[in-house]
C-alpha cells in the first residue's frame, strides 16, 4: 500500500509548472512579430511578403527541428533539449535587435529562432503525456495556457517596449528575458516519473499494460504505415495555414481598418486571453469525451470564426472574432498531444508529434506568404480569409476519419 501511494505533490506538477513559464516565453515571443511588422516596414521600406516570408521560414525551421528535438526529447528528455533550445531563442532575439539586411532577418529570425522554438512543444507536451496516464488533455491543456498568457501579455508588453524605447532596444529585453527564464525552468523538466521513482498519474492503466505505457504503442516505422498518422499530419498542417496566417497578419490588418497600433496589438493579446478558456475547457471535454469529438469541434469553430473575420470591418467585430477564434485555436493545441497519444500511444510519441508539427509547420509557412502576396496584388486580407474558412472545414472532414487506435492496430 505504501509503495503505491502517490505524494501529495508529484514531480510531474513541478514538470508541468517549468513547462508552463517555458511556454508563456516562447509562444509569446514567437507571436510578437506582428507588433514588429510596422516598424520593420517603416524603416527598411520592405514588402509585407518579405517580413512574412521570415516568419514563415521561422515556422518552416522549426517544424524542421521539431521532429529532431523529438527523437533527443525521447532518448536524452527535455531537459538537456530544452536548454539548448532556450539558449537559440535568447540569442536570436539578441541578434534581431542588430538587424539591417533581409538576410540577416531571415537568419535570426527565421533560422535562430526557429530552432529555439523547436522544442516548446513537443518536448514538453510529450513528457505530459509521459507522466499523466488518466489527464493526459486536461494537464496538457494546463501547460498550453502558458501560451495564451503569453499571447496575452507578450504583444502588448513588446508594443509598449518599441513606444518607449524602439524595435532595437525592445528585442534586446526579449532576449534576456528568453535566457533568464526559459533555461533555468528547463532544469526542472523530466521525462517521466522513472526519473523521480513515481509512479504516472493514472499508474493503475499504466501497471495494466496498456498503449498509455512508456513501452507501448507504435514504432515511428509502424505509424507512418498507417492512414492515421497522414490524417494527423493533414489537418495539424491545414490548422497551421489559418493560426499562423491570423498571428502574422491580424496587427497589420487591423491597422489597415483604421486601429491604433495598441488596441491592434490588444486584438491579438484577446486571442490569447481567450484561448485560456478553450485550452482548459477543451482539454477537460478531451478526457471526458474524446479528443477527436473535441478536436472536430475546434475545426468548425475555426471556419465561424474565419468567415466572421472575412467581413469584420470594425473594432469590435475583431474582438469579437479574437474570442471565437482563440477558444479554438488553444482547444486544437491543447488535444493534438493526447490525439497521438491516443492513436499511438507513448513509445515514439515524442518523434511522432516532432512530424506532426513538421508537417503543420508546411501550411503554417504557405499562410502567412500567401497571405502577404494576396494583400500586394488585392491590398485586402479577404480572399486570405477565405481560403483559411475552406481550409478548416477539409480539417473538419479529415477529423471525422480519425479511429481509435485498436481499429489502427488491427490494419497494422
Amino acid at each position: 500500500m505504501t509503495k503505491d501511494r502517490k505524494p501529495r505533490f508529484s514531480g510531474g506538477y513541478a514538470m508541468v509548472a517549468a513547462a508552463f513559464c517555458i511556454q508563456t516565453v516562447g509562444w509569446g515571443i514567437f507571436v510578437t512579430l506582428g507588433v514588429f511588422f510596422n516598424p520593420l516596414l517603416i524603416e527598411f521600406g520592405w514588402t509585407r511578403v518579405t517580413i512574412s516570408g521570415a516568419a514563415s521560414l521561422c515556422l518552416l525551421i522549426m517544424g524542421l527541428f521539431s521532429p529532431i528535438a523529438g527523437k533527443l526529447n525521447d532518448r536524452f528528455g527535455p531537459r538537456m533539449t530544452m536548454t539548448v533550445c532556450g539558449f537559440f531563442l535568447g540569442s536570436g532575439c539578441l541578434l534581431m535587435s542588430q538587424v539591417d539586411t533581409i538576410w540577416q532577418l531571415y537568419l535570426f529570425y527565421g533560422v535562430i529562432v526557429g530552432i529555439g522554438i523547436s522544442a516548446v512543444d513537443v518536448s514538453l507536451l510529450s513528457a505530459v503525456a509521459r507522466w499523466f496516464i488518466s489527464r493526459k488533455a486536461v494537464m496538457s491543456g494546463i501547460i498550453k495556457v502558458g501560451a495564451a498568457v503569453g499571447m496575452l501579455t507578450m504583444p502588448p508588453l513588446a508594443n509598449w517596449l518599441i513606444t518607449s524605447y524602439g524595435w532595437r532596444t525592445s528585442y534586446l529585453i526579449l532576449g534576456v528575458i528568453a535566457l533568464v527564464l526559459v533555461i533555468p525552468a528547463a532544469q526542472f523538466l523530466r521525462s517521466g516519473p522513472s526519473q523521480m521513482q513515481e509512479l504516472p498519474n493514472g499508474n493503475e492503466k499504466a501497471n495494466s499494460g496498456c498503449l498509455d505505457s512508456a513501452d507501448g504503442g507504435f514504432s515511428l516505422w509502424e505509424a507512418t504505415r498507417t492512414r492515421q498518422f497522414w490524417i494527423i499530419c493533414a489537418i495539424y498542417s491545414l490548422a497551421l495555414f489559418g493560426t499562423r496566417t491570423t498571428t502574422v497578419h491580424i496587427i497589420p490588418h487591423a491597422v489597415d481598418l483604421g486601429i491604433s497600433a495598441t488596441n491592434a496589438a490588444n486584438v491579438l493579446a484577446a486571442i490569447g486571453g481567450t484561448s485560456i478558456a478553450g485550452r482548459l475547457i477543451m482539454g477537460s471535454t478531451g478526457d471526458r469525451v474524446g479528443n477527436k469529438p473535441a478536436a472536430i469541434i475546434c475545426f468548425l469553430t475555426l471556419a465561424v470564426a474565419f468567415l466572421w473575420l472575412a467581413l469584420a470591418g470594425k473594432l469590435w467585430m475583431l474582438y469579437l472574432f479574437a474570442c471565437v477564434y482563440g477558444f479554438a485555436h488553444g482547444g486544437f493545441f491543447t488535444l493534438i498531444s493526447p490525439l497521438v497519444a491516443d492513436v499511438f500511444g507513448l513509445r515514439s510519441h515524442g518523434v511522432i508529434l516532432g512530424i506532426a508539427i513538421f508537417s503543420g509547420t508546411i501550411g503554417g509557412a504557405i499562410g502567412p506568404v500567401l497571405a502577404g502576396h494576396i494583400f500586394d496584388i488585392t491590398n485586402s486580407y479577404q480572399q486570405a480569409f477565405f481560403i483559411c474558412v475552406a481550409l478548416s472545414i477539409v480539417a473538419f472532414t479529415l477529423a471525422l476519419f480519425l479511429r481509435p487506435i485498436i481499429d489502427v492496430r488491427r490494419k497494422v
